[in-house]
């Protein structure tokens, strides 16, 4: 080897696995969110870079490398997108954003893939800096059983402001969000303790999405009949949960079906006081400038829109239809007219032009 080539190795940089990763995917999150009109700043990339590192925990811990055959790569550039689009730390304390791995069947075949969920503090950051009208959000109240606490009142434009004597004691029991507005005004939005019931039946459905109950060996093979009795054994679960409230949370037949984050008594309460204050920010009107960041909101935050794409997801291409063409009569006679009736609604008017058009994340080998 020349003494030219040993210099030239020498004045090489050394890379480490991170940073190639970091070198591979920074480039290509920022042109398309170019494309699709959103400009990356810094603070964005500094996003980026904290959710690579995180990730890359994630990774390790199930024994997972960036180029593995089995990690949907498309899946990782869509989210490290929607880390991007919405600026959610991952590196912030308390954290904003979380990642966890998750199996997903497609076709005859699984894939890992890396779900994204956001934490309280990061709705609380989507709140401030997109918050429609939103100057500031004051640090939340959590208000106690013990606690004195006095709703607002309301005189037509007046509001006469809550009350609020903490004590320290008993368990939380309201979450109020003190907001103040450009023009100087302050709303305060309010959430209760069973709110949260609802957020407890959605996490139980999830956990069930996968149950068979012994009817079936797995839900992907059960048939129409099996399939149908297992939607009802379902069922039965959820209207469980909804009668029982809070306190399904200790029914030992319904521990299956509930994560240890929730039933934990060392972690259950932060996971309600968290659910609470998701379910207060979710609501309060966000405009985000841009479809493409609109629609990375919805996808992330609303249970609704995940369950739909989940359901898509899980159901698309599943039979093949083979129709054939029926042969014409030569000479066919006009159908007869039919009279208006006004109780039948025509729908075949053209559908409106979409308002975006979601660009699809590019699917890359790191290495």
């Amino acid at each position: 080897m020349s003494a030219q080539n040993e210099v030239a190795k020498q004045e090489k940089p050394f890379e480490t696995m991170l940073t190639k990763v970091n070198n591979t995917y920074l480039p290509m999150i920022q042109r398309q969110l170019q494309g699709n009109g959103v400009n990356m700043d810094d603070y964005s990339k500094q996003c980026v870079i904290a959710a690579i590192s995180t990730i890359n925990s994630v990774l390790d811990a199930k024994g997972i490398k960036w180029n593995d055959s089995q990690l949907d790569q498309s899946n990782v550039t869509q989210t490290l997108l929607d880390v991007a689009a919405l600026k959610l730390n991952a590196a912030a304390n308390p954290r904003e954003v979380y990642f966890q791995i998750r199996n997903v069947k497609r076709g005859e075949n699984w894939v890992k893939q890396i779900e994204m969920g956001i934490e309280g503090d990061g709705n609380d950051a989507i709140l401030s800096r997109f918050g429609r009208g939103v100057e500031s959000v004051k640090q939340f109240w959590l208000v106690r059983e013990e606690d004195r606490f006095v709703y607002p009142s309301y005189n037509g434009l007046e509001i006469t402001p809550p009350q609020w004597s903490p004590t320290g004691k008993g368990e939380v029991i309201r979450v109020v969000y003190p907001i103040v507005k450009k023009d100087g005004a302050v709303e305060y939005h309010i959430t209760e303790r069973e709110d949260v019931v609802k957020n407890l039946i959605a996490h139980v459905s999830n956990n069930l999405m996968n149950e068979t109950f012994g009817i079936a060996a797995d839900r992907f093979k059960a048939t129409p009949d099996q399939k149908k009795k297992i939607m009802e054994k379902k069922m039965e679960v959820l209207k469980k949960v909804q009668a029982q409230g809070l306190k399904a949370l200790d029914d030992e037949e319904l521990q299956n079906y509930i994560s240890p984050a929730w039933k934990d008594p060392q972690s259950r309460e932060s996971m309600i006081i968290r659910k609470m204050r998701n379910n207060i920010v979710k609501k309060i009107p966000k405009d985000f400038g841009s479809a493409f960041v609109e629609l990375t909101y919805d996808k992330n935050a609303d249970p609704a829109y995940q369950n739909v794409r989940k359901e898509i997801n899980d159901n698309a291409n599943q039979e093949l239809l083979d129709f054939e063409p029926s042969e014409q009569p030569e000479a066919a006679k006009p159908p007869a007219e039919t009279p208006s009736n006004p109780n039948i609604i025509d729908y075949t008017e053209p559908a409106e032009e979409p308002k975006h058009t979601e660009t699809k994340p590019e699917r890359v080998d790191p290495f």
